[in-house]
């Protein structure tokens, strides 16, 4: 197979996201530092670039962050090149594949969860980011911002007019959505 690798910038201008041709890993995973990516392979070789300071991997993409003070339009071409000699070389993106997502809790909780799953998660994706559910107490859902949302200015509006207006008006016992700090 011939892979491909284009790009597209996300709603951080710090994160670019890097589509290929091929499935990378069946859900998310998230490598915010160097020391998070022992167990990836794929995210170990890229954080050996100076200027790696994020990985995140999404079905058939890899989001990576760069430091403050390099440029993108000096990197992309490096980090384009290595992504596709990675993925044609098979280079793991996690060493144990992750479990099926099972959800627990209370009516509300589960309904919450699956409305993350099948709505706000494939949205978010397409920005190059991900979003899980950690709670829900008194009436607030707890959600962690990862990959290209991790620090995006856009995050908190996203959380706010979007995430938090369509968990209210699918579950009524929800009434705020906030993020955990990473």
């Amino acid at each position: 197979m011939n892979i491909n690798v284009y790009t597209e910038s996300t709603p951080n201008p710090a994160t670019m996201k890097f589509i290929v041709n091929k499935l990378l890993i069946n859900g998310s995973v998230d490598y915010p530092t160097k020391e998070s990516a022992e167990k990836s392979p794929f995210a170990k070789e890229l954080f050996k670039f100076s200027f790696v300071n994020g990985v995140f991997f999404a079905s058939n993409f890899v989001t990576v962050t760069k430091t403050e003070g390099s440029d993108w339009s000096d990197l992309e071409p490096i980090v384009k090149e290595f992504v596709k000699g990675a993925v044609e070389s098979e280079l793991l993106v996690q060493l144990k594949e992750q479990e099926d997502v099972v959800f627990e809790g209370t009516e509300a909780e589960i309904k919450i969860q699956q409305i993350l799953q099948d709505y706000v998660r494939p949205a978010v994706e397409q920005d190059g980011g991900a979003i899980s559910y950690k709670s829900f107490n008194d009436g607030v859902v707890t959600v962690e911002l990862r990959g290209s949302c991790s620090g995006c200015p856009s995050s908190t509006i996203t959380l706010k007019s979007g995430i938090e207006n369509l968990l209210k008006r699918m579950v009524p016992e929800v009434t705020e959505v906030v993020s955990e700090a990473m």
